[in-house]
């Protein structure tokens, strides 16, 4: 386990899995600041948070932000949220990818990513593609320690509405119980956020990718 007193700093902070990372994040003692960059002012519960807004176009002007111990990349964009392909990989790919970046030279030793299930940067679908592709990039960079999670859809509330995941997550679970099809069953953002924050805790060297029918029980 790792010693208390821990920095943990938080993208995609305002998301279904980063917001439940925070609030988690706030009730284990190991941490004592979180630190949450998002694009607009955003008030979070609890004496441990401090929030900074940050121009995610010019992140190296900011690069002080990202002195911690762990960064947890949660950022992600729907492909109607950003208006084409182009700019939700700027969102799901270049962003996260320059924070990690700039993260690693400021000597955070643990990189925590949210990435998808299926992903692989020789994918046909746009979006697995650049999962992948980030996923690549990511294990390229010296951390000490880094880990992947790859869940299915996420079930949660969310800010925005998004009709299509709403019919999937009532139509999936059922769909899912047919053999063969458990590993894409959906999985609530908290599940994952409590993975991991568990995971955050833990110490030593490695590459760690969690897929979602190793970790998460039906």
């Amino acid at each position: 386990m790792i010693e208390p007193n821990k920095t943990a700093i938080v993208i995609g902070a305002t998301g279904l899995i980063g917001s439940a990372i925070v609030a988690q994040l706030e009730r284990t003692d190991a941490f004592n600041s979180i630190v949450t960059l998002t694009r607009r002012p955003v008030a979070f519960n609890g004496n441990k948070v401090v929030n900074h807004v940050v121009d995610f176009d010019r992140l190296g002007d900011f690069s002080s932000l990202f002195k911690g111990d762990v960064l947890f990349s949660c950022l992600g964009t729907t492909l109607k949220q950003a208006g084409s392909i182009e700019a939700q990989r700027s969102v799901d790919l270049d962003y996260q990818l320059q924070a990690a970046e700039i993260a690693c030279e400021q000597g955070v030793a643990h990189y925590l990513l949210v990435s998808s299930s299926g992903a692989n940067a020789k994918s046909v679908s746009p979006y697995l593609k650049m999962k992948g592709e980030l996923e690549q990039a990511i294990k390229a960079l010296p951390f000490p320690r880094i880990s992947i999670f790859q869940p299915s859809l996420l079930l949660g509330e969310r800010q925005d509405t998004r009709a299509g995941e709403a019919l999937a997550s009532k139509l999936l679970p059922l769909i899912c119980r047919l053999p063969g099809l458990r590993r894409y069953r959906p999985i609530r953002g908290t599940q994952v956020a409590h993975k991991m924050v568990s995971e955050s805790l833990q110490a030593g060297a490695g590459t760690y990718t969690f897929k979602l029918e190793q970790v998460f029980p039906a």
